[in-house]
């Protein structure tokens, strides 16, 4: 198969010829069709998550057919149409049992635990409890859209942040991340103020379903936020994950409000320090959101069939293997103002 490698940390990826891959007894391997191209890959490419192993194949995001299963595999065939939460499950820890596989004690994840996606084949892990079956009316492309970005922002919307109809909700950072989390936001009736640096993505933000947009280079976000909602947003999402989205999407909440950590803390913007007195005063409530089990995807993947999520709107780009390889290498650049999705099938 092919696969997009890189043997050193900042270095290029070079397209090469690897062997086929044959799955473990609880696996499957998966022929990629699709596989997006997410921020958290060029993390790994830069070497900010000490699991990754030279030489190392990215890839998270990902949809496709199954090609081959293990032995122990009770649920799943050659053929069926899948996709995968990006963080796998063991099936047996103390989360997984209790209903939290995308914490799970022994995760795998692919592109990180072991190789990924940016490849014409991707073994995924104790299959029968990870992988999601996915309906003939969603294509491969949109699939691999919600991978990490979609359902980490369904989960934070919805279960973390319990936003309800009529709730204020912030969303500091419009990359897919916070794209995904306002489409989502403004589907269940929330009113979403938008926040980034970027006209452009202001602009998109707009179109879907954000009814306030600011512009962090050129105002206060926090003293804004009051003004629109007089009171404080009752849900903040850090869709960024930057010492300055953290605080200023806690110091922007009501009282009782409650703040989202989507957005990944690494390198020099990880461990931020945060409005503790704030967090007291107001009796705030802090979450993270890391991903989504797969148990919960038909409950997204139904909206998606009925329309009323559309994340296709999202994607602003489908590219080649080689292309996307190149493109996360400029990922730090914030290239793109949508989701870029590599079509490998």
């Amino acid at each position: 198969m092919k696969a997009a490698v890189f043997d050193n940390f900042g270095s290029p990826l070079k397209i090469k010829s690897v062997p086929d891959l044959i799955p473990h007894a609880d696996a499957t391997v998966i022929n990629v069709h699709a596989c997006g191209v997410c921020r958290s890959d060029w993390h790994a490419w830069m070497g900010h998550d000490d699991e990754v192993r030279l030489p190392h194949v990215p890839g998270h995001e990902l949809s496709g057919t199954v090609a081959s299963v293990g032995d122990s595999v009770q649920k799943w065939k050659v053929g069926d149409r899948v996709t995968v939460p990006f963080c796998c499950g063991c099936g047996t820890c103390p989360e997984c049992v209790t209903g939290n596989p995308h914490i799970c004690d022994r995760y795998t994840q692919p592109g990180f635990t072991h190789w990924g996606a940016f490849a014409e084949q991707v073994e995924i892990r104790f299959a029968d409890i990870n992988l999601v079956h996915l309906p003939a009316a969603i294509d491969y492309v949109t699939a691999a859209s919600l991978g990490c970005r979609f359902a980490t922002s369904f989960r934070a919307i919805v279960h973390q942040g319990k936003t309800a109809a009529g709730d204020w909700v912030a969303v500091h950072g419009c990359g897919g991340v916070g794209l995904s989390a306002i489409m989502i936001a403004h589907a269940i009736g929330a009113m979403v103020i938008a926040i980034d640096i970027q006209p452009s993505r202001l602009q998109l933000a707009k179109s879907l379903g954000a009814i306030e947009t600011i512009d962090a280079s050129k105002q206060s976000v926090v003293q804004r936020i009051i003004e629109i909602t007089t009171r404080g947003a009752q849900v903040s999402i850090d869709a960024l994950g930057s010492h300055t989205t953290c605080w200023n999407s806690i110091n922007c909440l009501a009282k009782r409000g409650r703040h989202v950590q989507v957005g990944l803390m690494l390198g020099n913007q990880s461990d931020p320090p945060i409005p503790m007195s704030a967090v007291i005063a107001k009796e705030l409530e802090i979450y993270g959101s890391h991903g989504m089990q797969a148990f919960e995807y038909p409950r997204l993947l139904k909206m998606i069939e009925a329309g009323t999520l559309k994340p296709s709107s999202l994607i602003s780009d489908t590219v080649t293997l080689s292309q996307g390889a190149e493109l996360l290498t400029r990922m730090d650049d914030f290239p793109n103002t949508g989701i870029t999705v590599i079509r490998i099938v």
